[in-house]
């Protein structure tokens, strides 16, 4: 098939393509949450919460999506394409696979991978009746277990929750700034997904005493199938521009101690007409004058 690539005709349609070009320092992955064709109650809350969560980095799908991602791929990636979303959580329920969810994530607008989730306990944001973060709110990550280290599919698994929520990437961070935690934990088969508020409490002193206030959602999950990268895809999806990677500078050391040393290359200097300073005890004589001269005698004043 031939690949036809018209310009822009208006200026709309430029801004659009060139948001979508290949950038040195690529924007906050968006996520879609797409709601399958014979999703429940369970479900369809869990999505509404995630996508609080997420926001506003994210896109929730209202309506019903009747397809299989495990069997076919073409409409996450139809979607991803048409929202502009590189991360995608799906659920759906039935008989086999009760209070399914599916999170996975793009490479090139084209699955990378997924690992499918089932939902075995849930409690929502409006069910915990403590105050919430503000939208938007940047969270902190904690993995708990040895199994997240160990284990292929749960590694990768972390990868994708820590691609999922965390967020944009800032330079600078404040105290106050720290008010949301996601707690994952993996234990015995299961993974357990909790959320908190951090509370900044008095403590008579410089450092604030710190809560813990569990806001929700809380999520008991198992994990069922899987749909990893190859080594190869996985290894060129992280692969970075050579814009990123930082020049290596030329003589220069570095101590123990963290102290930088430079070398410097300078030509030879003449120091024969290097200027020094001026004293009337350096002052050279009529004779050493003469004799820098060839010999010639000085020339006299004219008398008046």
């Amino acid at each position: 098939s031939i690949y036809c690539y018209r310009k822009p005709k208006t200026k709309r349609a430029k801004r659009f393509l060139e948001k979508r070009e290949p950038k040195l320092n690529e924007n906050t992955k968006n996520a879609m949450l797409i709601k399958g064709g014979n999703a429940n109650l369970t479900v369809t809350e869990v999505l509404k919460d995630i996508y609080a969560v997420k926001k506003p980095f994210a896109v929730l799908y209202k309506k019903k999506n009747i397809t299989r991602p495990f069997e076919d791929q073409t409409s996450l990636e139809f979607f991803s394409k048409k929202s502009d979303c590189s991360l995608f959580l799906f659920g759906s329920h039935n008989k086999k696979r009760p209070n399914n969810l599916i999170i996975g994530r793009m490479f090139d607008y084209h699955v990378l991978d997924m690992i499918e989730l089932g939902i075995e306990k849930f409690v929502s944001l409006k069910d915990i009746k403590n105050s919430k973060c503000p939208e938007g709110t940047k969270p902190m990550l904690i993995f708990a277990g040895d199994v997240f280290d160990v284990n292929e599919e749960y590694k990768r698994l972390k990868s994708l929750l820590i691609d999922f929520f965390r967020g944009p990437t800032v330079p600078s961070i404040r105290l106050a700034g720290l008010e949301y935690v996601l707690h994952f934990t993996a234990v015995d088969g299961k993974i357990y997904m909790r959320s908190y508020k951090v509370l900044l409490k008095k403590s008579g002193c410089k450092i604030p005493r710190i809560e813990l206030e569990e806001m929700g959602p809380s999520l008991d999950l198992v994990m069922r199938r899987t749909h990893l990268a190859s080594d190869d895809l996985f290894k060129l999806s992280l692969k970075q521009p050579k814009g990123l990677k930082p020049k290596k500078k030329k003589n220069i050391s570095h101590d123990a101690l963290g102290t930088t040393y430079g070398q410097i290359h300078m030509q030879k200097q003449d120091l024969s007409k290097l200027q020094t300073r001026k004293m009337k005890g350096l002052r050279k004589r009529p004779a050493e004058k003469s004799a820098e001269d060839g010999g010639a005698s000085p020339k006299k004043s004219k008398s008046a």
